[in-house]
C-alpha cells in the first residue's frame, strides 16, 4: 500500500476490532483502489468481505448483496449472476438459501422459465428436479408440486424421459421407492396395475414384478399381508416348478 492507502487503512482498523482475515480483505481492497468502506464493517465475516471486494473488482453493483442478511455463499451466487448479467431479482432474497439460489441461477443461465420453481415452497432438491425437467423439455406440470418429495419428483421425471404413462404412479399415496418399482415395471412392459397399490411396500412390489417378468402366476402371493421374504420364497418355488 502507498502512504495514502496506509493512512486510510490505519484509520479504518482503529475503529473496529477486525481479525487478521478481515484486515487482509481491507488491505487487498485498498491496494486495488476500491471503496472498502462498503465492506469494512465488523458485522461482515471475512468471507463476506471477499465476495464484496471481488464484486467491486468486477464492477458489479455490490450494494445489492453487501448486506449482513446474506451469508458469503448467498453473496457468491448473487455476484455470479450479476457478473453474467442475469436477472438476479428472481433469487436475491435472504429467504432463499444459497443452494436454492444456485438452482435458480442455473435456470436463468439456460434461459428457463424459473418462475415455475423460484418459490420458497420448493427446497433446493425439488428445484433441481424441476429445472432438469425444464432442460429436458418434459411436462413438469405433472410433478412441480411442493407436496412431492424430490425423490418422488425424480421417479416421475425419469418416467417422463422414457415416455411412460406416469399417471399410474404420479400420486402422493406412493412413496418414491414404490414409484421406482412401478416405473421399472412399465419399462419392462408388464401389467403394473397388478401391483401398483399403495398397500404393497417396495419389497413386495419387487417380488410381484419379478414374478410377472418371469411369466409366473403371482396370484398366490398377491397379498399385502404376506411379507416380502415369504413372497420371495413362493416366487422362487413357482419359478422352479415352471422349469
Amino acid at each position: 500500500m502507498n502512504e495514502k492507502q496506509q493512512l486510510i487503512y490505519n484509520e479504518i482498523i482503529s475503529k473496529y476490532n477486525f481479525n487478521e482475515s478481515q484486515k487482509e480483505q481491507i488491505e487487498l481492497g485498498l491496494e486495488n483502489n476500491l471503496d472498502v468502506s462498503i465492506y469494512a464493517k465488523s458485522d461482515f465475516h471475512w468471507m463476506q468481505m471477499r465476495e464484496i471486494r471481488e464484486g467491486l473488482d468486477n464492477n458489479v453493483d455490490v450494494t445489492i448483496y453487501a448486506k449482513s442478511t446474506f451469508d458469503c455463499f448467498q453473496m457468491q451466487e448473487i455476484k455470479s449472476g450479476l457478473e453474467q448479467g442475469l436477472d438476479i431479482n428472481w433469487y436475491a432474497k435472504p429467504e432463499f438459501n444459497w443452494t436454492q439460489m444456485f438452482q435458480i441461477r442455473e435456470g436463468l443461465e439456460k434461459n428457463l422459465d424459473v418462475s415455475i420453481y423460484a418459490k420458497l415452497e420448493f427446497n433446493e432438491w425439488q428445484m433441481g428436479e424441476i429445472r432438469e425437467g425444464l432442460e429436458q423439455s418434459l411436462d413438469i406440470s405433472v410433478y412441480n408440486k411442493p407436496e412431492f418429495t424430490w425423490e418422488q419428483m425424480y421417479e416421475i421425471r425419469e418416467g417422463l424421459k422414457e415416455n411412460l404413462d406416469v399417471s399410474i404412479y404420479a400420486k402422493l399415496e406412493f412413496r418414491f421407492d414404490q414409484m421406482e418399482q412401478i416405473r421399472k415395471g412399465l419399462e419392462k412392459g408388464i401389467d403394473v396395475s397388478i401391483y401398483a397399490k399403495p398397500e404393497l411396500n417396495y419389497d413386495q412390489m419387487e417380488e410381484i414384478k419379478l414374478g410377472l417378468e418371469n411369466g409366473i402366476d403371482v396370484s398366490s402371493y398377491l397379498n399385502p399381508g404376506i411379507d416380502w421374504q415369504e413372497m420371495k420364497r413362493i416366487r422362487l418355488e413357482l419359478e422352479s416348478n415352471k422349469e
